[in-house]
């Protein structure tokens, strides 16, 4: 009699992930319509601020908060874990520091000073420093242990949006010696274990939730990270690594990603009354703050869960019989596309933040009402940056390895 239980390979493509691409360009496209929103929003410490702002920018940017730079570290994750078992982590953190570091230090040299300078040129109307009289400031620097692993600190000094840059380098670094050096045998049999619970009960995967609302709850949450605590990103990428060594994992965030889909949603729903009407929601020790902050921390893992499952869709292939090999194809525009932003992803995020803060210090100053200052800002910081990536990036060997891409 056959059971209901599904098949740990069943209707899994095989290959490359390509929803995993495309939720990575999303959330990096994405931030270029987040940032700028920023400039609107009536909470927050962004760069450049518009003298009119609306209440409506917290809610709606809360929401992108609790998914989408977590996604962006699960999938990290997974993509670890391959790199791992093809290269070994002697070359994987190699490759890391090449592909990762070079950027991270590129973008604090000739990016992070921009907007800051025009941050204190925004908020005060008699700073009158010019820009290289204000880069020794930004580069007057001191060593701080206890904000590791952002050991570099200064009154201007800052990462900047480089900051997923930096975590995603210590994390990588940090498996490396793990995985060559910790006995691999036991870890398998756990995952074997964990994975065939998973499969068996509906709901388990959304375990980790308990431990994410925890930290949030009694961590805080830093507004420097994205909202997150910057320790939770690293259980995001241990949970993708993961993730990555069993299909039945896989499995079962299909299976399970509409009801986590729901409960995430329903979560969030529930925290946002308390991050509207705190002090200060991220930090408070009342009641209200804790409970806002364990609801936050619970909906971003389920909302983690869902995306990947909903758009994991099994790929159905006729059956057919054996055809000739047909002659080669040219890829279409849709295929073209994808592989241009696929391969822009990392240079696209370390030059988009700079761009969107020197096209608000423009815009802010005109007399429009807010939608229509936010689709100019929009529409001119993303062209701006995919210019950038086109005529400054891609086009040569030497700035294609500055910015992390592949030769």
């Amino acid at each position: 009699m056959a059971t209901r239980t599904e098949s740990p390979q069943a209707g899994l493509p095989q290959g490359r992930r390509p929803e995993l691409d495309v939720m990575r360009m999303v959330v990096v496209i994405g931030l270029v319509f987040f940032h700028s929103a920023l400039v609107f929003a009536t909470e927050g410490d962004f760069y450049v601020r518009n003298a009119e702002t609306t209440e409506v920018i917290t809610v709606i940017a809360g929401f992108g908060v609790v998914w989408a730079m977590p996604l962006l570290f699960l999938i990290s994750g997974l993509g670890a874990r391959h790199s791992l078992q093809r290269r070994g982590a002697g070359t994987f953190a190699a490759e890391r520091l090449l592909r990762l570091g070079i950027p991270l230090l590129l973008g604090t040299l000739l990016l992070n000073p921009l907007p800051q300078w025009l941050r204190l040129r925004s908020s005060d109307p008699d700073y009158d420093e010019s820009y290289l009289h204000f880069l020794p400031r930004f580069f007057d620097v001191h060593v701080e242990f206890d904000e590791l692993p952002f050991l570099v600190q200064g009154e201007h000094f800052e990462t900047g949006h480089l900051w997923f840059v930096v975590l995603l380098l210590t994390f990588s670094l940090m498996l490396a010696p793990l995985h060559r050096f910790l006995p691999h045998e036991p870890f398998r049999r756990l995952a074997d274990r964990v994975a065939a619970v998973t499969l068996r009960r509906r709901g388990v995967v959304l375990l980790p939730a308990l431990a994410f609302a925890a930290i949030c709850a009694f961590a805080g949450m830093e507004e420097d990270y994205a909202g997150w605590h910057r320790w939770s990103y690293l259980l995001f990428f241990a949970a993708g690594f993961t993730l990555a060594t069993d299909p039945r994992f896989r499995t079962v965030m299909r299976r399970d990603a509409r009801s986590a889909a729901c409960l995430g949603a329903l979560l969030f729903t529930a925290a946002a009354p308390g991050f509207t009407t705190a002090d200060d929601p991220f930090t408070e020790a009342t009641p209200l703050a804790v409970a806002s902050r364990a609801l936050f921390g619970a909906a971003g893992w389920c909302l983690v869960v869902a995306i990947p499952g909903l758009l994991d869709r099994p790929r159905r292939q006729p059956r057919q019989g054996p055809r000739p090999p047909a002659a080669p194809t040219p890829p279409t525009r849709r295929q073209r596309v994808y592989g241009y932003l696929a391969a822009a992803v990392l240079p696209l995020y370390v030059l988009h933040q700079p761009i969107v803060v020197a096209v608000a210090y423009f815009v802010v100053g005109w007399a429009a009402p807010i939608p229509v200052e936010y689709v100019v800002l929009v529409t001119i910081s993303l062209a701006l940056t995919l210019a950038a990536y086109e005529l400054l990036v891609r086009r040569t060997r030497v700035t294609r390895f500055l910015f992390g891409m592949r030769g």
